[in-house]
């Protein structure tokens, strides 16, 4: 049992390495046994560098903007540089911009799709290549609640989400017959930074945890156990699903 979930000698990359949800997964893919790239951008990922390497694994921090379609081919080229190879993709680099749709500017509606969406559509169409060369490969994308519902104040990131759930199931469609899976992973409300407004405001706080059968917000540990499954043989027979993980608020 113990060996389904074993990454050892297998190379990650996790975009938004530098902390909160992707620095637990970072974290997590090396307890199983990977080494693992951290991408990041304005956020230093030294820490998370630190505690990859306490497992005993190799951290390679990697500087990029994924809101930058110009800048994410040298990520798949200094990971094969370094490693030989790539099998695990997490596209979890995300943000998120809070503003009524009536006022919602084009330029935050453009910065959003490009970071939430497009990077994931880019990255994946170039980690895709390698894991073709390979005949195997996992690409797991953090899509969100927001891919099935409407939200509010946040048009541009329920569009990116719903999008990344689409693009998850057409990847899939394709390279499952060619030893890749594509799943995504769709979290709650997470203890996040980009959480933070919603958690600071009591009645929003309330509603929202009147909701959720579990009682309590996520936390980045939560989506450890499910994103090792996905990257690993547990989960060779699974492909374009979205997988929630919630607490039970979609179930309600």
């Amino acid at each position: 049992m113990k060996g389904l979930f074993d990454l050892t000698g297998r190379t990650a990359i996790v975009t938004g390495a530098g902390r909160g949800l992707g620095q637990a997964i970072a974290v997590g893919l090396a307890e199983a046994g990977a080494d693992v790239v951290l991408v990041t951008n304005r956020t230093p990922a030294e820490e998370t560098k630190k505690a990859v390497e306490a497992q005993g694994r190799r951290a390679l921090i990697v500087t990029a903007d994924v809101g930058d379609r110009e800048q994410l081919p040298s990520i798949v080229e200094q990971t094969v540089a370094e490693f030989g190879r790539l099998d695990i993709l997490v596209n979890n680099a995300g943000i998120i911009r809070r503003t009524p749709a009536a006022e919602h500017s084009y330029a935050d509606w453009q910065e959003v799709l490009d970071v939430n969406l497009n990077s994931v559509y880019v990255l994946s169409q170039l980690a895709g290549r390698q894991m073709l060369k390979q005949g195997s490969g996992k690409i797991i994308n953090i899509a969100s609640l927001l891919s099935f519902q409407g939200g509010i104040n946040v048009p541009g990131y329920t569009a990116a989400k719903h999008g990344v759930a689409g693009l998850t199931k057409a990847f899939a469609n394709e390279w499952a017959p060619k030893g890749i899976q594509v799943n995504a992973i769709a979290p709650g409300y997470m203890a996040t930074d980009n959480t933070e407004a919603l958690r600071n405001d009591e009645n929003r706080s309330r509603q929202i945890l009147e909701r959720i059968p579990a009682g309590r917000w996520g936390l980045n540990t939560d989506l450890v156990g499910p994103t090792v499954f996905l990257s690993s043989s547990a989960s060779d027979y699974m492909s374009g699903h979205v997988l929630v993980v919630d607490g039970g608020w979609m179930a309600r």
